[in-house]
């Protein structure tokens, strides 16, 4: 089994600045890529921002800018620095990873729990 365990959400003033954390534990032979979603009430989960073993990074546009995305593959680690917040970024931030438990066999998608980011004066 694979486990994401995600911190850093917390209440932050527009113009703000957070760092959200992902680590991956568990039966890991090797990971693909992780990244974070959000979800903000009414709306659907969209992809905000990943990286790939290789180091190739992907954002959504709205945070193009404002975000970046940092990787430690020692450590299963993925990191989300979010900076110039919006209160139209609150949202619930969930860790994704693509990851293969074994050497054999596909690889999974795995999810964390979920961490709110709520930007507001």
């Amino acid at each position: 089994q694979v486990q994401l365990t995600e911190s850093g959400g917390d209440l932050v003033q527009p113009g703000g600045s957070l760092e959200l954390s992902c680590t991956a534990s568990g039966s890991i032979f090797s990971t693909i890529s992780m990244g974070w979603y959000r979800q903000a009430p009414g709306k659907q989960r969209e992809l905000v921002a990943s990286i790939t073993s290789g180091g190739v990074r992907n954002y959504l546009d709205s945070v193009q800018g404002r975000f970046v995305i940092s990787g430690d593959r020692d450590k299963n680690t993925t990191y989300l620095q979010m900076n110039s917040l919006k209160p139209e970024d609150t949202a619930v931030y969930y860790c994704n990873a693509r990851i293969f438990p074994s050497a054999v066999g596909p690889a999974y998608d795995y999810w964390g729990q979920g961490t709110q980011v709520t930007v507001s004066s």
